[in-house]
């Protein structure tokens, strides 16, 4: 396959690697960075069967857009942009093209996420449990609360009725200052550490607590490159789930 990575940073370094090390007959035939923007063409994209895009979420609806152009399969790692995900669905309609997004390709998040879906079923019956969730990210991570840990609440929050919304709480020694209908959020920043998601229900006896830790970061490239080889000859919205049959 002949892959295009549209971002050039760790993660797309990461990428790199194991594509080469999964197939050496795999080629990399473009790699964006700052330096080299203008070479993001519709006939450079065309030269791929996928791109696979980790930049940021300012630039990251206009390059989806750019592949979509292109005919081009587009795997987005990106967080933070889909207050705009209807519009870049509409687009890849009115175009034909294959948009695979995922705020986290781990497969381990994405299992974290199926049996905290579950959970959030089992407790709604349980209100004397009350959920709160905290994620650690290194110092360079740009969004709190991640794309990880807003998906995580998206995924309890339907199932879980005395939870109306989710809310990022600034210390979790002060969550009581917090309306109890908000599912609340402690995003820390500190350096070095794993990406760490902890979803915790707590009563007056006992209390459960769900954890994901990354390693590293090979899982989540790991995850873009399975999508990546997945996605192409066909078309429309995928996520994780469609992947993975979960």
């Amino acid at each position: 396959m002949k892959f295009v990575l549209i971002g050039y940073g760790k993660m797309g370094k990461t990428i790199e690697q194991l594509i080469l090390n999964q197939n050496p007959t795999d080629e990399i035939v473009l790699k964006i960075t700052d330096q080299n923007l203008h070479e993001l063409t519709v006939e450079n994209l065309q030269k791929a069967d996928v791109a696979i895009e980790f930049t940021t979420p300012q630039s990251a609806v206009g390059n989806i857009l750019k592949c979509f152009d292109a005919g081009v399969p587009v795997v987005v790692g990106t967080t933070a942009w889909l207050d705009k995900l209807d519009e870049v669905k509409a687009q890849c309609a009115a175009k034909n093209g294959t948009l695979f997004h995922s705020p986290n390709f781990s497969i381990g998040v994405n299992i974290f996420w199926a049996v905290n879906q579950k959970l959030a079923q089992l407790m709604n019956t349980q209100p004397q449990y009350e959920v709160t969730m905290e994620e650690i990210h290194h110092t360079e991570k740009l969004d709190a609360p991640s794309g990880t840990a807003v998906k995580t609440a998206e995924v309890i929050l339907p199932h879980l009725n005395r939870k109306k919304n989710w809310q990022l709480a600034d210390d979790s020694k002060n969550l009581h200052l917090y309306t109890t209908q908000s599912l609340l959020i402690v995003a820390k920043r500190e350096p070095n550490v794993p990406g760490t998601h902890t979803v915790k229900y707590e009563s007056p006896v006992d209390y459960i607590e769900l954890k994901h830790e990354a390693k590293n970061r090979n899982g989540f490239a790991e995850g873009a490159i399975l999508a990546a080889r997945w996605l192409p000859g066909k078309k429309g919205v995928f996520e994780m789930k469609d992947l993975l049959g979960i």
